[in-house]
């Protein structure tokens, strides 16, 4: 069973219906949620998106797990002060986040951005972080093929020439282009459009910047790759560096699936995770 645009909709309201709080990290305001008990579960989203990305895992793992997923400094509704931005400044906003909450060892999932951000965890906190999970992500953007590299990088240009209604447009029709995603097209194509341009752009200035090959192998964690079989956006080759630089990563490739794996293929992600949870544990 796949992910469907309703359903997402329908969990989407109940979401908003509780109030995210906001809660003061490394000098902006940062909205999370935070729900469940027992070890904590940290969720941490793509590009231009927000906590949102994680509301089907929500009912699927709050009941075991200590869930957490935060918008990251610049997007959603979390504080977009002025760039530049790196992956290390978001990583240390979560790393200030989850000791305001007094969070201890936490299972850390990052998807796209939210992978990059979880890699810099690992490698900064190797004690703050009790398993890894990396979906759709690479440790350097500005390497591999000439092809690879033109692909990663026509969103960073599309950002500078299109207004962002045009450009979440695109991005949200590479993220779900079969004719069943509609209604998911419709809901990404909202959220990144949405996005403070500004923000938007030091963001990608941060990814554009962020290279963790050579501290790959500091990460000694339990850590699992995922990686959705028509992901677009990432080459997989640039995934296979991730495999290859940290020491045990196991890897696993989901059928029919983008880019948004944990949305597209939601019950095959789910399952996936919670198994790879149970042996980290």
């Amino acid at each position: 069973m796949k992910a469907g645009g309703g359903a997402m909709s329908a969990l989407l309201r109940c979401t908003r219906e509780r109030l995210m709080p906001e809660i003061m990290a490394n000098g902006i305001p940062m909205y999370y949620l935070d729900e469940g008990s027992g070890e904590p579960l940290v969720f941490l989203h793509g590009l231009g998106s927000c906590a949102d990305d994680w509301i089907l895992q929500w009912p699927c793992f709050a009941p075991s797990f200590r869930a957490i997923a935060a918008d990251l400094r610049g997007h959603g509704r979390s504080g977009k002060p002025a760039g530049p931005y790196s992956v290390a400044l978001f990583a240390s906003d979560i790393a200030a986040l989850l000791d305001s909450l007094s969070v201890g060892p936490a299972h850390v999932v990052g998807l796209s951005l939210g992978g990059l951000v979880a890699q810099q965890l690992a490698i900064d906190s190797p004690h703050g972080v009790r398993s890894l999970t990396l979906i759709n992500t690479f440790a350097h953007l500005l390497s591999g093929s000439v092809f690879s590299l033109a692909r990663l990088l026509r969103r960073g240009i599309l950002s500078l020439v299109l207004p962002m209604r045009h450009n979440a447009a695109h991005i949200a029709a590479e993220l779900f282009p079969l004719p069943h995603q509609v209604e998911l097209r419709r809901l990404a194509a909202q959220r990144l459009a949405a996005n403070d341009r500004a923000a938007y752009r030091a963001s990608i200035g941060a990814i554009r910047r962020f290279d963790s090959r050579s501290d790959l192998h500091r990460i000694s964690c339990p850590t699992l790759v995922v990686t959705g079989q028509r992901d677009r956006t990432v080459p997989r080759d640039r995934q296979r560096v991730l495999v290859r630089g940290i020491r045990g990563a196991r890897w696993e490739l989901i059928p029919d699936s983008g880019h948004a794996t944990p949305i597209d293929r939601a019950d095959a992600y789910n399952a996936l995770q919670m198994e790879f949870l149970c042996r980290a544990r």
